[in-house]
């Protein structure tokens, strides 16, 4: 006698193992994220979703396994998620910049890696460097923001910076990123919002109007690969 599902037990397997599947996917593989600040503008605007590939940076076993997997080592330039040394609870997000045992410099804003100045089209600024005779100049508070180092980075440790310059907390302010605290690469824009950060505090009802508005959608900037 052949024994025969019955209908709702077929749905209940399919659920389970599609929790089980988005489970994994998500823990292993692929992670959603938000842009809730403008620490990236303009490359990522506050409002835009991503994925994070938490798969490249991942232990590797075999040549096989990182063809297929794309599996490759963190190198500058790449943008990435990561726990937040002060608070692991919180995710952030920035542009890797200075890699293990790279002396890195600010001057003036201009980024300056082993003594060579480094090109970086991706960064923003929003006001002019302080001048020489600003009291800030070379020193805390904003004077770290455009003058900072030299200083080298530490074995298994990352110097990351926002595309954002003139307005990003990133190493300049709390330091060096624990190269183990990286959860994954920015991988695309799947989906975006026209919001500002106050959408993101607490649960303002207009966060949840726009959301449902296509009107309030960033079209042209869905499935848009992150560089």
């Amino acid at each position: 006698m052949t024994f025969k599902k019955s209908v709702f037990r077929e749905y209940l397997e399919s659920i389970v193992v599609a929790v089980i599947l988005a489970l994994f996917i998500r823990t292993f593989a692929v992670q959603a994220f938000k842009i809730p600040t403008g620490s990236m503008e303009p490359n990522l605007l506050i409002g835009d979703h991503l994925l994070v590939n938490k798969l490249v940076y991942s232990p590797s076993f075999g040549p096989l396994e990182d063809t297929i997997l794309g599996k490759r080592p963190i190198e500058r330039g790449h943008v990435v998620v990561f726990k937040f040394p002060e608070d692991p609870t919180r995710d952030f997000i920035k542009r890797v910049i200075g890699l293990p045992g790279e002396t890195i410099q600010i001057r003036n804003k201009q980024v300056f890696v082993d003594g060579k100045p480094l090109d970086e089209p991706y960064a923003h600024f929003i006001e002019a460097p302080l001048r020489p005779d600003d009291p800030e100049y070379g020193h805390g508070g904003d004077g770290i923001r455009d003058s900072w180092g030299p200083q080298t980075v530490p074995a298994g440790e990352l110097l990351v910076l926002g595309d954002n310059r003139d307005n990003s907390r990133d190493s300049r302010f709390w330091g060096f990123l624990p190269i183990d605290q990286v959860k994954g690469r920015a991988l695309l824009i799947y989906w975006s919002l026209k919001a500002d950060r106050e959408d993101y505090q607490g649960s303002a009802p207009s966060a949840w109007v726009k959301v449902l508005d296509p009107r309030e959608w960033r079209w042209k900037r869905f499935f848009h690969v992150i560089r």
